[in-house]
């Protein structure tokens, strides 16, 4: 795909995808286990999805090093599709650079090199280090103008300040959605139902050239109901073909199936994107160790916290209740010295 940033032309070839954002399988050293990142995106390229987002929050793209980023990229351009989408997160890391010209110097170095390794589209982090600035606003915007400056197709990501993200006021949302190059914007609220309803009123009546894009795992059904017209999420990354199935028949406009698939969807999300938050990375991780995607020695993720081998063990119970494993299959059981640690 070319860098096109018509935002028409991505609404076309958007329209009811699954794009998952996607994890970075690591070992218990914290090395990228190569083995099963290359058998990831074999099994990726299997699915019914349009593209895949590297470098997002579920691939830690704001704390991989420059090598680890340079890898997972490379990885996924070489063996996946050249039909479908490569989404790379752009951004940086505020623990790393506390100075705003170096923030915005070292976001703008990942978006190029983004590109340069084949990237068709960047998912812009929002820019938290200007969270408590007075001039906040036009901080947000000076910052997705420079990135704009790329002239590469950019989704403006708004991640709701208790997740984690920074507030975009309406004001400031209209001037970032007026950019010539942002071509949707990607929303990922999590418990607040009403700024997510907000913003799919203002890009419906302002910007309706705009492709609204979920990140809402926990609402995808809904989400859709409500404006989203593609899911770019972490739920994605497995069990991809029974999200695909959730938007395929919402677009057909098959009730009764989607809400089917609505109940699946919601089940699994229930079991994924629970507190500790930052736990869902692993989870995704251990919900493809369940599906033999990947080994149990690979699902393991450096910055994620702890969690109970009980929640592996869960979900296993879960998959196999909404058809996703059979009863007995790989994964089952114990974790078998994979440990539990995040």
């Amino acid at each position: 795909m070319s860098l096109d940033f018509d935002s028409v032309t991505w609404q076309r070839k958007l329209h009811g995808a699954l794009i998952p954002a996607v994890p970075v399988p690591f070992d218990a050293d914290g090395r990228m286990h190569r083995a099963a990142q290359d058998a990831y995106v074999r099994y990726m390229a299997e699915q019914p999805v349009a593209g895949v987002a590297v470098w997002a929050h579920t691939g830690r793209g704001l704390v991989l090093g420059p090598d680890q980023r340079r890898e997972v990229l490379r990885c996924w351009r070489a063996g996946f599709p050249r039909d479908r989408c490569i989404v790379a997160g752009a951004g940086a890391n505020v623990q790393r650079e506390s100075d705003p010209q170096a923030y915005v110097d070292a976001a703008l170095r990942a978006a190029q090199e983004a590109v340069e390794l084949g990237a068709d589209a960047l998912l812009l982090h929002p820019p938290t280090l200007f969270r408590g600035y007075p001039d906040k606003d036009e901080q947000i915007v000076r910052y997705h103008e420079r990135l704009a400056s790329l002239n590469a197709p950019l989704i403006l990501f708004y991640l709701y300040e208790a997740a984690g993200g920074i507030l975009y006021t309406p004001a400031v949302l209209a001037q970032l959605l007026a950019l010539p190059q942002v071509i949707g914007i990607k929303m990922a609220t999590l418990d607040s139902v009403m700024t997510f309803q907000d913003v799919s009123r203002q890009i419906e009546k302002e910007h309706p050239e705009k492709i609204l894009i979920t990140g809402e795992d926990r609402f995808l059904g809904y989400s859709l109901m409500h404006g989203a017209r593609a899911a770019l999420i972490g739920m994605g990354a497995a069990c991809c073909r029974l999200q695909a199935d959730l938007i395929r028949a919402f677009f057909s406009h098959r009730a009764r199936k989607f809400l089917e698939l609505s109940r699946k969807v919601d089940l699994l999300a229930e079991h994924t994107f629970i507190a500790p938050m930052e736990g869902y990375i692993r989870r995704m991780l251990w919900v493809l160790v369940h599906l033999g995607v990947i080994p149990v020695e690979a699902a393991h993720d450096p910055w994620g916290p702890e969690l109970p081998e009980t929640e592996f063990i869960a979900l296993r119970t879960l998959l196999h209740e909404i058809g996703e494993v059979g009863e007995v299959g790989r994964g089952a059981g114990e974790l078998r010295g994979g440990g539990a640690s995040g």
